[in-house]
């Protein structure tokens, strides 16, 4: 399967392809969107700032391809960009799901750096063979403010915010999978399951 991994200025490029390379995908990185309506599905990577993010990638071509149905999962700042506006900067997301990214609130030393559990809130192809309660990786100073039937599982950190969210096409981890182990491993995996189908 070929997988597109759009290069924004994320810092976490080279460890995305190697995960998905252990699980038989064939990842390839664009920067100008070439070739994602090809592709078997998308890949929105993590580790960086909102607003460079947004004015990087391209947001038409990819809400466009998006809506066509192609299979999407983003990673951490990834899956912030799912949103339409961040507390980060000024630059407008893709608005794919209802609510804004915000800053974690000043109770907590930011950014989150570390493992912390999940909750799940509702059973899924996406968290399938997850345990509740299972340890995932952070680096992280902002979250997604949203609710609704996307949320397939939260974390806590001074605020309960969206850790894994699914909605038809769309998949996101606000932790990292691919420095998560084995769940993070499972979590990858259950999305190449639902990208092949």
């Amino acid at each position: 399967m070929r997988f597109k991994v759009f290069n924004y200025g994320a810092g976490n490029l080279y460890s995305i392809q190697a995960a998905l390379k252990r699980e038989g995908v064939t990842p390839s990185v664009t920067k100008t969107g070439a070739g994602i309506e090809e592709a078997d599905a998308i890949i929105l990577p993590g580790v960086g700032s909102f607003d460079q993010a947004a004015k990087t990638l391209p947001m038409e071509r990819a809400r466009e391809v998006i809506d066509s149905g192609k299979p999407v999962l983003g990673i951490c700042l990834g899956l912030q960009l799912f949103y339409s506006s961040s507390e980060e900067g000024s630059a407008k997301g893709l608005s794919l799901l209802p609510g804004r990214v915000r800053r974690f609130p000043p109770t907590v030393k930011v950014p989150q750096i570390g493992w912390n559990t999940l909750s799940l809130r509702r059973e899924g192809d996406f968290t399938d063979g997850v345990p509740d309660g299972s340890w995932v990786y952070y680096v992280n100073s902002f979250v997604p403010d949203a609710k609704g039937g996307s949320v397939a599982a939260t974390t806590s950190y001074g605020v309960e915010y969206p850790a894994l969210v699914a909605q038809k096409n769309i998949y996101g981890t606000q932790f990292h999978p691919e420095k998560s182990g084995t769940v993070g491993r499972r979590v990858l995996q259950n999305f190449i399951r639902a990208v092949r189908r």
